[in-house]
């Protein structure tokens, strides 16, 4: 039954957000609940388990459909491909305790807020339904459910100011506090009964009861009881793994939600300090920040004031942050987009350390609470651990698939068993014994046990080599990758920079360059004053902390920061202001100390970050830094010197990281606090080039070398100036020599809606094309003389570089690079180019951490298997999206990352993708030899049953554990083959090779039984009743011959006791017994693929052991005649001449089944010349593509500009990813 979203019935939940649902209306119906308890009662509780399993079913039976005003249930659906349904109870919750006239309704705060807009008069309740820990209330204005623990989104700057400045009143927050919950980030420790019983009713646990009792029915006490053994193993396991993840988790939240913290309260118009619990924070709330170290319960504006955080815990990077208090502007515009991507600057995150406080004039740090419990940045980390997203892998939903097959087969074989029993007229009883038996030999219970041991043991392999995985099911998928994308700065390149030089400028000229270290100091001057005091360093611990960049551009300067608690300046007030002096390394210089008044934090939007300073007892200046290119645009254009982008570009080719400086005085008398940002960074002076090294990584070249030998591709993705992410793809064997780079710039058409896109060829070290470049870099003109129309190529350059760089483009031999700003408008603009764009993108350069998300997932679109290997700090939207993220950092901000390499190098990317290929063929092997197995064991039970024979309790008992389960166990064993093959191991079970491979095996195994069962038939000393009548001429045989054939054939596993032979043998059971077992092993010993993604098979010592253990078990019953052993394991004695016959028929067996899997399956030439012969072509969207493009002659454009329709494609929604909510692109944007 499906859903029909009719009118009201149906909404959307969290629209356009990464956790979107589909919501559905459902009112519980009395007769249909009585209905569902009756079949509840009759079907012993199997229906209730039905319904647990599929909530929606149990939504559908108990409920009818109703609109979502009327529901008290509610049915839940994820939008993704999964699909996944969940149900929810409506509840109510009254606020009439606190409403006890018209004056206690909420107040001014609350007119336009979903706090009055959720209350039902007279009622005066609110209905609420609580997802994934998140609190949702009905507004009745609406008419859907809401998110609340939030502040709107549509209050003004000056709206904040204005309703929350004073705080709330305590009616106000009484009334929050009932519907937004505690502010408590709660993740309370499972209780290990709760895992238990979740973990015992997953499908394979009840499956495995189902088999377990009907085997103690039959007797089968051994195998069962070992069943029992080893499933509780797994259990407890299991529950065990889950419980400290529990803890762990709660350990990790619990410090946060109890701190104690002052807030002020708006009693009559006058406002009040109060200190109480921080689990009674509500979203309005205002906060008062007292000095010292404070941790954060919530996220919060900053309204007044200045804050030093410590964002660790949600960036990766403990590189302290500014923030600056909330603007009042007067105007229209929500707050978050007055602040556009700047937003963050004025927020506290919730989990994050207030390290150090600055109060402004009013003598206070203020902050209004913006989110309250899992709705902060910490709480959706935690959610994100709590509810990860599932993983769609062929391999998972081809083993469904196959389980069905095996299922189908069983069927075929109940209905073969029912005909056959009951036509010789056995019990009913017996009957339906014996088909359930069929399911539970022809669906191996101990296949998922099987399959997990494969992953344990790579996991265990990867914790060795310093790899930590909290996703397991994501090691196969590794095996897929195809396309890795790079962080560059602390990925690719060292973490640290250098400083290499000083490119400074006067009277628009660049003077000669300064080196560092240099014999002689940097003297006195402008540009000295803005490498002491444009940053954002600060002294913690007794150290200075900061961006390393920051710190390195200071240290040069031998100044130190005077760490006391404050300076008041003349003429600003109380202003706490940051005083750098010269340290006793400095040389002289003229001046005491200059002080930091105030700061315009960086950002990665502005790419700059600007601060106000004055000399003590001089005049007040500005200084900003930056990236190049727009610091320039912000300077006096007679101040840039005429040979600014040649310059530039001498530098970043050579993979330098360039920073641009500017300065300007400030007119007396003016507070610092009072001017905009707008008004600080206009008509600078250019000061000159900040040039700063960043090396590559020593192991960096070699992997990706060989990542590139094995076919998979690497690509860039960076804050970093495009053409240093360039050059450092060139130096890193990203981009050969012998390659083209075509520059991929879009802008839009200032005055319309459309845009325009433009490819031109990047040929190094050739001055002409330097203002086409610095045009792609981002940079407008400014003047005629800086920049003119970007020429084209073959204007300025020989025919011979016009032909090299078509032969180049014709032979695909060609990269795109192209900046965020770029990529957002192709993705809104020109759609239908960013498949092809991305099919050769190699260098995405600026981007920031949602653009870096939303790559990833146009990546997927393309269905590539992409991995994502960053810092973990703003890549963490990325790491989380990624079908493998890899995260070099152990911060807690990875944690949503599914892998973490202790050791920070990309070396851990070709180590996790030849484990994750060798993981991926253990789990085909397993599955092959699991159904081969199974098969097996169902051909010759279904060939006894012919007789009303079977296999007896010891000869089950042997094939189930000592053979299947000890090969099961040490088949993982085999470790990763070292070298990374140009070619992946197949995704899916569902694929010819090995369709064909087990097919194949099915009929040898079936000829063999076959032929064995009516070959031993046929044979002059086969006697139907006599079954000692082979070997006569052995006297206890003679003896015992008469008495015992009158026994009858039939009675199953009913072991009867004290008798010689319990009705199990004959020479087709002994037969076909022993034929099957040592076929198990021929099997075993031919799936154990080796070379090339895994060792070959003899360097698993183990199984090889466990192998020739087996065999010379098995050789030894097939000899042995000992009588005693003979009668417990239900074998007969047969001729020599016969024992040899059956070891021929294996041999011709083994010698078939390794044939065909050499020469056939494993055969790649071979498929490879078949896919030509039949014109097979992948199905994949990216290789379709390829082809396409291929043919295309016009592809790619050079020196083109296209431009769009008006109409663009809006993908707010789409650019955001996951990404961490409190990350902005610091990491190399500069």
């Amino acid at each position: 039954m499906g859903e029909n979203p009719a009118k009201n019935h149906y909404a959307q939940l969290n629209q356009g957000e990464e956790n979107e649902m589909e919501i559905f209306g459902y009112k519980t119906q009395g007769c249909r609940k009585a209905l569902c308890i009756a079949g509840y009662i009759l079907s012993c509780g199997a229906l209730l388990l039905l319904f647990y399993w599929k909530p929606e079913w149990d939504v559908w039976a108990n409920c009818i459909r109703c609109s979502l005003e009327e529901a008290d249930i509610v049915l839940l659906r994820t939008t993704d491909e999964f699909r996944i349904y969940s149900r929810k109870t409506v509840t109510w919750i009254s606020v009439s305790a606190l409403i006890k006239s018209r004056l206690d309704y909420p107040g001014t705060a609350e007119e336009d807020s979903v706090f009055s807009k959720a209350i039902m008069k007279p009622s005066l309740q609110v209905k609420s339904i609580q997802v994934q820990r998140i609190r949702y209330v009905w507004n009745i204005y609406a008419k859907q459910f809401q998110k609340v623990g939030a502040l709107e989104d549509h209050h003004t700057c000056s709206a904040i100011h204005a309703k929350f400045g004073s705080g709330l009143t305590c009616n106000e927050r009484n009334v929050r506090k009932v519907i937004c919950g505690p502010n408590t980030i709660d993740v309370p420790v499972i209780p290990v009964w709760k895992l238990l019983i979740k973990e015992v009713l997953n499908p394979f646990y009840v499956f495995q009861l189902f088999s377990v009792c009907l085997w103690f029915a039959e007797d089968y006490m051994e195998y069962a009881t070992a069943i029992i053994i080893m499933s509780l193993l797994s259990i407890f396991l299991t529950v065990y793994d889950l419980r400290q993840q529990s803890v762990k988790l709660h350990r990790l939240v619990e410090s946060h939600n109890n701190i104690t913290v002052t807030v002020c309260r708006n009693k009559e118009g006058d406002s009040c300090f109060q200190e109480l619990e921080s689990h009674h924070l509500v979203p309005g709330d205002m906060l008062v920040l007292k000095e010292g170290k404070t941790l954060l319960p919530c996220d919060a504006i900053l309204i007044s004031g200045q804050c030093i955080v410590n964002e660790s815990m949600l960036t990766g990077e403990s590189i302290p942050v500014t923030k600056t208090h909330l603007p009042q502007a007067d105007n229209f515009k929500p707050w978050r987009m007055h602040c556009a991507e700047d937003y963050k600057k004025h927020v506290l995150f919730c989990g994050t350390e207030v390290i150090q406080t600055k109060a402004d004039d009013t003598g206070v740090v203020k902050a209004v609470v913006l989110r309250t419990g899992f709705n902060t940045a910490k709480g959706d980390l935690v959610r994100s651990i709590l509810y990860p997203k599932p993983m769609n892998f062929k391999l998972y939903r081809d083993a469904l698939r196959f389980l069905m097959c095996l299922i189908a087969f069983a069927a075929i074989g109940m209905i073969y068993t029912v005909c056959v029993f009951a036509l010789n007229g056995e019990e009913a009883g017996e009957v339906v014994k014996k088909s359930l038996d069929v399911i539970t030999i022809a669906v191996p219970p101990a296949l998922p046990a099987a399959l997990t041991t494969g992953i344990i043991y790579t996991q265990r392999r990867l914790k060795k080599k310093g790899i930590f995985c909290i996703s397991p099911q994501r090691i196969n998928m590794c095996g897929q990758l195809n396309l890795i994308c790079f962080d560059k700065t602390g990925t690719l390149t060292e973490d640290g920079l250098d400083l290499w030089g000083l490119l400074p400028c006067e009277r628009d000229c660049f003077q000669d360059i300064h080196s560092f270290p240099a014999d002689h100091s940097l003297p006195w001057g402008p540009v000295f004053r803005a490498m002491a005091v444009c940053h954002s360093l600060i002294v913690w611990e007794g150290k200075i902390q900061g961006d390393p960049l920051d710190v390195k551009m200071f240290e040069a300067t031998n100044w130190v920061i005077d760490d006391s608690s404050g300076h008041k300046i003349e003429g600003q007030g109380s202003t706490h202001a940051t005083v750098v002096r010269p340290g006793p390394k400095a040389s002289s210089a003229p001046v005491e100390g200059v002080a930091i008044l105030h700061q315009f934090p960086f950002s990665s939007a502005l790419q700059r970050m600007s601060v106000i300073a004055q000399e003590i007892g001089g005049e007040q200046q500005v200084f900003t830094k930056g990236a190049p290119e727009m610091v320039a645009m912000l300077c006096r254009a007679e101040t840039v010197p005429l040979n600014f982008e040649s310059k530039l570009l001498l530098y970043t080719a050579q993979g330098f990281r360039v920073i641009g400086l500017a300065c300007k005085s400030l007119q007396a008398g003016k507070q610092s606090t009072d001017l905009t940002r707008e008004e600080v960074e206009s008509d600078l002076t250019f000061l000159g080039l900040l040039i700063m090294e960043n090396r590559l990584k020593r192991e960096t070249k070699p992997v990706l070398e060989e990542l590139s030998a094995a076919r998979i591709r690497s690509v860039m993705v960076t804050g970093d100036n495009i053409q240093t992410a360039v050059t450092v793809a060139k130096n890193a064997g990203m981009i050969s020599a012998t390659n083209r780079v075509i520059l991929v710039e879009a802008n839009k058409i200032p005055g319309s809606f459309s845009a325009s896109i433009t490819w031109k060829p990047l040929e190094e070290n050739k001055t002409e094309d330097y203002r086409g470049l610095a045009k792609a870099m981002g940079l407008e003109p400014r003047s005629p003389r800086v920049f003119t129309s970007a020429a084209p190529v073959q204007d300025d350059s020989p025919p011979t570089t016009e032909r090299r760089i078509r032969l180049a483009l014709a032979s695909g031999q060609y990269h795109f690079a192209m900046s965020g700003k770029s990529y957002q408008i192709v993705a809104q603009h020109f759609r239908h180019l960013l498949p092809k764009l991305l099919l050769n993108g190699t260098v995405f350069a600026r981007m920031s951490p949602g653009q870096k998300s939303s790559l990833v997932e146009e990546f997927q679109k393309l269905d590539y298997f992409v991995g994502m290997c960053g810092d973990g700090a703003n890549d963490c939207g990325a790491l989380k999206v990624a079908h493998a993220g890899i995260s070099l950092s152990e911060q807690e901000a990875s944690v949503a990352s599914p892998f973490t390499s202790r050791t920070p190098s990309i070396a851990c990317v070709p180590e996790l993708i030849r484990e994750g290929r060798a993981a991926l063929v253990t789990s085909f092997c397993m599955f092959k030899y699991m159904a081969l197995y199974s098969t097996i064991q169902y051909l010759g039970v279904l060939l006894l049953y012919w007789q009303l024979n079977a296999f007896g309790n010891y000869q089950f008992l042997f094939q189930d554990l000592a053979i299947t389960t000890v090969i099961g166990v040490t088949m993982s064993f085999t470790g990763a083959y070292p070298k990374l093959v140009p070619y992946r191991p197949p995704s899916q079970l569902i694929s010819p090779p090995l369709l064909l491979s087990v097919v194949l095996n099915i009929l040898f195994s079936l000829s063999l039984q076959v032929f064995g069962f009516v070959v031993v038939q046929e044979q002059p000393w086969y006697s139907k009743t006599d079954i000692y009548s082979a070997c006569l001429s052995v006297n206890n045989h003679m003896e015992n011959s008469s008495s015992i054939s009158s026994l009858g054939l039939h009675g199953m596993r009913d072991g009867a006791h004290g008798q010689t032979d319990n009705g199990y043998k004959s020479y087709e059971n002994t037969t076909v017994w022993l034929l099957s077992t040592i076929n198990c092993l021929i099997v075993a010993l031919v799936f154990s693929k080796g070379r090339p993604f895994r060792q070959p098979i003899y360097t698993n010592y183990v199984f090889i052991l466990v192998l020739i253990g087996q065999l010379g078990i098995c050789l030894f019953l097939v000899f042995a005649d000992i009588d005693d052993l003979y009668s417990k394991m239900d074998l007969v004695c047969t001729p020599t001449t016969w024992r040899i016959s059956m070891v021929i028929m294996l041999a011709v067996t083994l010698a078939a089944s390794f044939l065909v899997e050499e020469a056939v399956i494993e055969n790649r030439p071979l498929w490879l010349l078949l896919k030509k012969t039949f014109r097979y072509h992948s199905k994949s969207h990216y290789k379709r593509l390829q082809r396409v493009l291929e043919q295309d002659s016009a592809w790619p454009p050079l020196n083109e500009t296209f431009f769009s329709d008006s109409v663009a494609i809006s993908v707010e929604g789409s650019m955001g990813g996951h990404s961490n909510p409190t990350f902005d692109s610091n990491e190399d944007a500069l």
